[in-house]
């Protein structure tokens, strides 16, 4: 068996820390962990640290955190610590060419996609939005393009008409995790095979605006039923009502049409809210007012009406 690698992992969120405690629990040296800066969260707007860097605090891991990675004295950091490789997983910093070549391997990316689908920011959402009905995990060698490099490795992983860009996300987590340190063996070994991308299929995840999330009931409830379901749990989709955003957490779109004005709320009772939309009625389960929880169906009715209201 190939020995372990001498790795720098650079990652921030979530996805990136299930990656992270895969190498830990590997035959790999996790040399430094290179983080976004900790940045202000929660209603005290407290300076907090991202998973990763909380996931190499609890192991005693070097934890580097430069705002950028463009000059040559953080270049240098870098190269000083000799890696074999540099493991890149939603880290949100571009990494230049001193950066890319530094490593005796290069620098590979854990990419939730199978590229060349969906290169950029939000790929499980847009893969959501699109009706796809698979995406996975792209190991990727790295170059100076966004999402361009050769891959080296890809695991596939169905879409679920029930699936939310946060039940996606968790299923890609842990595939990228497995995926990520396949591709190291490989790499370990000299047996991994660069396989060039065809530009011609590939489309750009642009970053998700809340904007995008205001329901516009002329559409189909099929694409609104994704809509839902893309941005949750972020930027939630939402409509109005007497002036305020509905949240709305869950919804489906269901068999049957309407003639009435897309919006119209058409019945209402502990199965959901029918609204009519551009073609067939959307079947709203959870959702939420301002400064109020969110709630299902039921809970809902048992303080609101909306029945023969027009939303948005």
């Amino acid at each position: 068996m190939a020995e372990g690698l001498k790795i720098i992992f650079a990652g921030t969120p979530a996805f990136a820390a299930s990656s992270l405690q895969a190498l830990l629990n590997a035959e790999h040296d996790v040399l430094a962990v290179y983080t976004q800066p900790d940045r202000p969260a929660g209603r005290g707007r407290k300076l907090t640290a991202s998973p990763v860097k909380a996931l190499a605090q609890a192991h005693d891991l070097p934890v580097l955190q430069p705002v950028s990675l463009r000059d040559e004295q953080a270049q240098q950091i870098l190269a000083d610590w000799q890696a074999d490789v540099l493991v890149v997983v939603a880290y949100g910093l571009i990494l230049p060419e001193p950066v890319l070549v530094a490593p005796r391997l290069g620098c590979i990316n854990v990419h939730a996609s199978l590229l060349p689908r969906w290169r950029g920011a939000a790929p499980i959402q847009r893969a959501i939005l699109a009706g796809d009905e698979q995406t996975g995990v792209t190991i990727m060698q790295m170059d100076v393009g966004l999402d361009t490099g050769d891959m080296l490795h890809k695991v596939m992983c169905p879409i679920e008409n029930t699936d939310t860009a946060e039940s996606l996300h968790d299923k890609l987590a842990v595939l990228g995790a497995t995926a990520l340190c396949d591709t190291l063996k490989l790499l370990a070994d000299g047996s991994a095979v660069p396989e060039k991308q065809n530009n011609a299929d590939a489309n750009y995840a642009e970053k998700l605006q809340k904007a995008e999330a205001e329901i516009d009931w002329a559409q189909s409830a099929q694409v609104l039923s994704r809509t839902v379901r893309a941005f949750n749990p972020w930027p939630v989709a939402f409509t109005r009502v007497d002036d305020k955003n509905l949240r709305i957490w869950s919804a489906e779109a269901m068999d049957g049409s309407s003639d009435a004005t897309p919006g119209t709320v058409l019945t209402e009772s502990r199965e959901g809210i029918d609204v009519a939309t551009g073609d067939g009625v959307l079947r709203i389960h959870q959702l939420q007012l301002p400064g109020g929880k969110a709630l299902n169906a039921e809970q809902f009715l048992n303080a609101h009406r909306l029945l023969g209201v027009q939303l948005g």
